[in-house]
């Protein structure tokens, strides 16, 4: 090797150096301190072993006012590259919060561009590490500007690949809307916020006093806004959780979700299932039982369980396939359908449809949430959010009706007349335009006015309409559900029509795009 060679190498290993030192040592420290790792820790932490190859990494911004000409780092704030998950690639950035907050400016933001649309062009997986204080004021319109063209590629990229969002630090303004545009936001207790305007912003415009936390935490997102899908306490959970969501989905929009070898039975019977429902139909019972039941071992993952809790989905897996779930639950509200639970069920819904995930269904809902608060807020369009996305999906769908399944919301479940391909209840299932009750008080109206004892008599005909009505066997005599099954053997008949339909083609009619009613 010649002394000249010795030198270029030599220099390029001191300049390697610099890309890892990010913002130098002390605001490393101040990172640690706030109990967060470092963008390149997190990319560690996240990846199989030595698999991460960085692009970008010799960046630098170009602004050259206010001070920010002293102030050039390699990367620029950003760490971008690729590597595997499980041996399956993915491509990744992550903002480094050591380097000018993690701001966002021109070239920060082309590298985050460059691998999306890698990700986009080889069908595979793009993560975003969130940490930022946002766009970097400095780099003017430039940051806005390189902020819309991610939101530009996020688009182009939905229902192509999976996307998933970290919230590991602050995440404000219009940084917010890339990781609302991705298919799910993992937020990290404690060290995480997403607001549009802050604190300090709020007590200005509207004199509320407000912190950080309480305006845009991870518990506020994952309980009362929605926007997060799951709340971590740190960010090896965060990290985790974002590897074992990964492990349902596949690579991209064309490709099957990956099968695990299955230990647990196909025919596996749980007499459990038998005597779940109670005698009495206004008693609640766990939702959550019944899929963890019928589902392999352990595979259930839930998301947004604090959010519209009267909704419940999730993924799991049948026989080792990865299925979606989607499940009311008599626990909360009844399991009735409202403006948010009809959100909730639609967006999972669509996602599993992009990305070829079956859906299964369990059904016990009573209805519509009625009251004026629901009606003014547009539940209208809400509830048909949830029609539309289960009208639209082409992927296996299947039904199982495990107790109520009364009026419109009837229909909204997955039934057999919005395209589901296999449905089926217990013989518990009650399938009716309404409960017993106000059925009679509706129909009998007369009848029970006219009557020597009011009471006596509509006790009578309550009883028998439910003897005619709330049983399932009417609505399987019309064809309307494909059997009626002994609980017990749920998973075994799901699993058996999970394998029917796994080559399932359905052609839609051709058009640009539906208009669903956002």
């Amino acid at each position: 090797m010649t002394l000249s060679t010795e030198k270029t190498i030599q220099k390029l290993r001191e300049e390697r150096v610099k890309t890892f030192a990010g913002g130098g040592s002390k605001r490393i420290d101040a990172q640690h301190e706030k109990g967060k790792m470092t963008a390149r820790e997190r990319i560690h932490e996240l990846l199989d072993p030595s698999s991460f190859v960085e692009i970008g990494a010799f960046v630098t911004h170009n602004c050259d006012q206010f001070g920010l000409e002293k102030q050039k780092f390699l990367g620029d704030g950003v760490v971008t590259g690729y590597g595997t998950i499980g041996g399956r690639p993915v491509y990744v950035f992550a903002q480094d919060f050591t380097v000018l907050g993690g701001s966002l400016g021109e070239m920060h933001a082309k590298k985050i561009c460059q691998v999306m649309e890698l990700a986009t062009q080889n069908g595979t997986p793009m993560i975003g590490l969130n940490d930022s204080g946002g766009a970097r004021i400095q780099e003017g319109v430039a940051s806005l500007g390189g902020y819309a063209d991610i939101f530009y590629r996020n688009t182009l990229a939905s229902g192509v690949i999976p996307q998933i969002s970290a919230i590991l630090g602050p995440c404000a303004g219009g940084a917010v809307y890339s990781p609302a545009i991705t298919d799910f936001i993992i937020m990290t207790q404690a060290t995480s916020h997403m607001f549009i305007t802050g604190p300090d912003v709020i007590k200005t415009v509207t004199g509320e006093d407000v912190d950080f936390e309480t305006l845009g935490g991870a518990d506020t997102h994952y309980s009362k806004s929605g926007v997060a899908d799951a709340s971590c306490i740190d960010e090896y959970q965060t990290i985790s959780f974002i590897k074992k969501l990964l492990s349902y989905i596949p690579q991209n929009n064309l490709e099957n979700p990956p099968i695990i070898p299955c230990t647990d039975p196909a025919d596996r019977a749980d007499a459990e299932l038998n005597a779940i429902i109670p005698d009495n139909p206004n008693q609640p019972y766990n939702m959550r039982d019944v899929i963890k039941r019928v589902c392999d071992l352990d595979s259930f993952l839930e998301l947004q369980t604090s959010f519209a809790k009267n909704m419940i989905i999730g993924f799991a897996r049948l026989n080792g396939n990865s299925i979606g779930i989607v499940a009311n639950d008599p626990m909360n509200l009844a399991g009735v359908l409202d403006i948010n639970a009809s959100i909730k069920a639609a967006r999972f819904v669509r996602f599993c449809d992009a990305f070829n995930i079956p859906l299964i269904v369990f059904t016990d809902v009573p209805g519509f949430l009625p009251g004026t608060d629901q009606e003014w807020r547009g539940i209208i369009k809400h509830g048909a959010k949830l029609l539309y996305a289960f009208s639209e999906a082409s992927v296996p769908r299947f039904t199982v009706i495990t107790r109520k399944a009364y009026g419109g919301a009837y229909d909204v479940m997955n039934s057999k007349h919005i395209g589901a391909d296999y449905n089926i209840a217990w013989p518990t299932a009650e399938i009716a335009v309404m409960g017993p009750e106000g059925a009679c008080n509706i129909i009998f109206k007369n009848d029970i006015a006219k009557a020597n004892n009011p009471e006596e008599k509509r006790k009578e005909l309550i009883q028998n309409y439910k003897d005619t009505f709330a049983n399932p066997y009417v609505t399987a005599q019309k064809g309307f559900l494909d059997d009626v099954i002994e609980p017990k053997l749920t998973r075994k008949f799901l699993i058996n029509a999970l394998y029917i339909n796994k080559n399932k083609r359905k052609v839609l009619p051709k058009r640009k795009h539906g208009n669903i009613p956002l």
